[in-house]
């Protein structure tokens, strides 16, 4: 689908907010702080288990427990942004994230270290909603464009640098305590966030909509039945045997009962999500999109680190700086993308997928021709490339799928979309890392091996995304044919 160019009446110039770039910056800054998280603990693990003498379960929630409060409060929290507000959102989210920030860095076990990183995904899920409902409350037309493009890049650098980050943090304060920087960092960050949030971002909430039910069932039904499908994907290293698997059908059957009450509670007041939503294709096919591209996007800098640093006994900065290539492609790329994107519409998601696709086989087959020691070389240009490609992905499609949203809802469908976005990346990580293991297990330690098997699984999510995003293409072009046809003019 190619969006219109919307372009900017006078009358919506004047109204345009002055503080607008000033306010998405502070929104960037704080969602990445957020974003940063998921990725920069993995190589601050074993400081951790040294630090904290921490069993491996609690190493394993560390992590997890992060994704999964983080996924669980994005819709309500996009909700409660649309009726009473985004900046009082955005502010109590930042604050809560500092406060879990700091403890977390104090941690005195590992038992308080996991409470306070469930805190934090909390924090982060409240931020996050508000950031893509801001871009569309306070930018229209090509600035919008720019502003997601410059949201993707967010995403796409945070994601890619945050093990090249935690790694040098690590590297600074030392093997046994130098994971405690990784969460005294955020702590700066966040009190400026705060102050930057009260002077730049207004404080006005929507008109009517204060009043506005929560849709307290339809809450605690979706946040079931994201709990019961993430939760066997977060935990899969722990958890052992077939029996996990069986929370995930039962979450999915308690997301359509969610449904079925939707459908039922908006026949008289306004749902938590609209489910209407879904029968627009530009919203339907992009959030689907995205959550296939997270499960395969994600889940190559778990197993890159993984093989790196287990398997050819890199230090966390070392693997680090072997994620930079693909961060500084993706960031190039996404701010170019953002501004072309009204322009060329969804076949510039297709490209980017395809080059993704493309410079990932080639780093298969450069892991298996290049002698491990010198890995991080020989992958450097083909990550760049895959780098180039998702920065065409991710903020492309962000603003296609979000492109048709009434503004009065921004919030509730960014969080609809980011919970996708986060059940694909657990999902990709629960089944690339399945993968990447049992190729260590079976090849009694060829973690080449395993490396490359895992990439042919993300391949295939990239592969299944293209496929989405060539539908909607192929489908935007068949009604063009038939509104040409009907109107008798020639396209």
């Amino acid at each position: 689908m190619i969006p219109s160019r919307s372009p900017v009446s006078p009358r919506e110039q004047q109204e345009a907010d002055p503080r607008r770039w000033k306010a998405l910056t502070v929104c960037l800054v704080a969602g990445f702080m957020t974003l940063l998280d998921v990725s920069i603990v993995n190589v601050a693990l074993p400081s951790i288990r040294a630090g904290l003498d921490a069993p491996q379960s609690d190493l394993q929630w560390v992590v997890s427990g992060y994704a999964l409060t983080f996924g669980l409060v994005l819709v309500p929290a996009g909700r409660f942004g649309d009726m009473h507000g985004r900046r009082n959102a955005f502010v109590f989210g930042v604050a809560l994230f500092t406060l879990a920030s700091a403890a977390a860095g104090i941690a005195a076990n590992s038992t308080w270290l996991v409470v306070a990183r469930l805190v934090q995904g909390v924090a982060g899920g409240v931020i996050n909603p508000q950031v893509s409902g801001l871009i569309q409350q306070l930018f229209r037309g090509a600035e919008r464009g720019r502003a997601f493009g410059m949201l993707g890049a967010t995403i796409g650098v945070s994601t890619a640098i945050g093990p090249l980050l935690g790694g040098l943090l690590i590297h600074l304060g030392g093997g046994h305590d130098g994971w405690r920087l990784v969460f005294y960092v955020n702590v700066p960050i966040g009190i400026l966030a705060v102050v930057l949030a009260y002077r730049y971002i207004g404080g006005r909430a929507p008109r009517g909509r204060s009043r506005a039910s929560m849709d307290p069932v339809g809450v605690l039904l979706l946040a079931a039945g994201v709990v019961l499908v993430l939760l066997p994907l977060v935990e899969g290293q722990e958890w052992q045997g077939p029996g996990r698997w069986l929370l995930v059908p039962a979450g999915l059957a308690v997301i359509a009962v969610f449904a079925g009450w939707e459908r039922r509670y908006g026949r008289r007041r306004e749902p938590v999500v609209d489910l209407s939503l879904f029968r627009r294709r530009s919203y339907a096919l992009g959030a689907l999109l995205a959550a296939l591209y997270f499960a395969g996007f994600t889940a190559i800098f778990f197993v890159l680190t993984l093989y790196l640093q287990n398997g050819l006994g890199y230090s966390p900065l070392e693997a680090g700086l072997a994620t930079t290539p693909f961060a500084a492609g993706s960031a190039v790329t996404s701010m170019l993308g953002g501004r072309i994107v009204t322009r060329l519409g969804r076949p510039l998601v297709v490209a980017g997928l395809l080059l993704v696709a493309v410079a990932l086989a080639v780093t298969v087959l450069a892991v298996r021709l290049v002698p491990g020691e010198h890995v991080a070389w020989a992958t450097a240009v083909p990550l760049l490339l895959a780098g180039l490609g998702s920065g065409l992905v991710i903020s492309p499609n962000q603003t296609l799928t979000l492109s048709e949203v009434p503004v009065a809802r921004a919030g509730s469908a960014g969080g609809v979309l980011q919970t996708g976005q986060r059940m694909g990346a657990a999902l990709g990580i629960a089944v690339i890392g399945a993968v990447f293991f049992a190729g260590v297990a079976s090849s009694h330690g060829d973690h080449a091996a395993a490396f490359r098997h895992a990439l042919l699984v993300t391949i295939a999510f990239v592969l299944a995304a293209l496929t989405v995003a060539l539908a909607d293409v192929t489908a935007a072009r068949r009604a063009s044919r038939r509104t040409a046809r009907r109107t008798g003019t020639r396209r």
